[in-house]
């Protein structure tokens, strides 16, 4: 059984037991979190649109931390213009508990 839900803008494919980063979410650790923008849960068969409408995943936060840094560079030629700068982008570690639908 998998579901499909919506969080921070991204779409993410899951199911009971897995372990996903998603945006952060300004929860602590070791507290429960619900994610209600389910798009899609398949059981048995894909069940979309009005039928996934009550439908819920519940998870529980690993840990909060930051994402590798990234690198940005801007640079325009002939000018003497460079800039470089980093930035480490915040994410919440969420383990899936169980997917209610």
């Amino acid at each position: 059984m998998y579901a499909i839900i919506a969080t921070g803008g991204k779409q993410y494919k899951v199911a009971e037991g897995d372990i996903i980063n998603v945006e952060k979410l300004g929860v602590e650790a070791g507290e429960t979190v619900t994610f209600d923008q389910v798009l899609a849960v398949s059981n048995d068969g894909l069940k979309v649109g009005a039928d996934v409408e009550s439908a819920t995943v519940t998870g529980s936060v690993v840990k909060n931390g930051k994402a590798k840094k990234v690198i940005v560079y801007k640079y325009k030629r002939k000018t003497g213009y460079h800039k470089k700068n980093g930035h480490r982008q915040q994410f919440t570690q969420v383990k899936i508990e169980k997917i209610n639908g």
